[in-house]
């Protein structure tokens, strides 16, 4: 199979047939069937012939066949194990493709040096990302398609507006999107680039100057706690969450000058790291 073919509706279509296989509404598996998007994430990712990359989802590998000749290595990681036989044939012609077939949020393991390119499906974005945060060694450079309203929440600085999200549109994975890394927007995919066609439009967003940080595992479940339940006064879920005595709490938050009624999405990065210096110690994860 060649990579233009893969972006014709006709071909897939083909190939769910032969092989027994049908897009899942449930895994988000829609399939590009334009080729800007992609040349706009081998751009993105800066990729060289000595890169190891690591992908979520390559179904019938439009990504990969166009990033495996500029690489060294991909490592993909499959569910679905239909298209076993699919990839047997692929690989015997791309020697340098290798497919983990399982569920890479339970399974990704990660050579030492590597890049992660890939389409996310929808439903996995935010749980994709906590992953990634938690690998060691973290990746050099992360370049992935997602949901383009979530592409605009990722790259709003937390406790702030700009031209397309509200302060109120912060989430978790805005914080721990910008604590880990830098990210950037690099361009809008129409719905129209996919087959079968979504709802809704995507983005591609690049995270790059990714930076491994001391007890992250410990920071990303305070903001989790901090927005478990976003209607609610963050100082009551992270209470709850850690079993910290509310007057304990109303202390530090009086220290690090935050009013104790704020929601989590109005904490500045700043704020947020100020908050996890003060409750570091307070905070159990077990």
């Amino acid at each position: 199979m060649n990579y233009p073919d893969l972006l014709k509706p006709p071909v897939l279509k083909e190939l769910c047939v032969e092989y027994n296989f049908s897009p899942s509404k449930k895994y988000g598996q829609n399939y590009l069937i334009s080729d800007r998007p992609i040349r706009e994430m081998i751009t993105a990712a800066d990729l060289k012939i000595t890169d190891t990359i690591v992908e979520i989802g390559p179904g019938f590998g439009v990504l990969t066949l166009a990033v495996a000749p500029l690489v060294q290595k991909i490592i993909a990681y499959e569910i679905e194990k239909n298209l076993q036989p699919y990839w047997e044939d692929i690989i015997r012609k791309n020697p340098n493709i290798e497919i983990i077939w399982g569920n890479a949020l339970y399974e990704l393991r990660t050579p030492p040096k590597y890049k992660i390119v890939a389409n996310l499906p929808y439903q996995i974005t935010a749980f994709a990302f906590r992953t990634f945060f938690a690998l060691d060694p973290l990746p050099d450079v992360i370049v992935v398609m997602v949901q383009k309203e979530v592409a605009d929440r990722m790259c709003a600085p937390p406790g702030k507006k700009t031209a397309t999200t509200k302060v109120s549109d912060v989430s978790a994975l805005s914080v721990l999107v910008h604590y880990f890394g830098t990210p950037k927007l690099i361009t809008k995919v129409s719905r129209g680039s996919f087959w079968p066609s979504p709802n809704v439009d995507s983005a591609v967003v690049a995270i790059t100057n990714i930076r491994s940080r001391p007890d992250a595992k410990t920071f990303m479940s305070l903001v989790h706690a901090g927005f478990s339940h976003k209607r609610k006064i963050m100082l009551g879920n992270i209470a709850q969450a850690f079993d910290i005595p509310i007057e304990t709490l109303k202390v530090i938050f009086q220290k690090i000058d935050l009013n104790e009624k704020i929601r989590a999405e109005a904490l500045t990065l700043e704020q947020w790291e100020a908050l996890f210096a003060m409750l570091k110690g307070k905070l159990s994860t077990d």
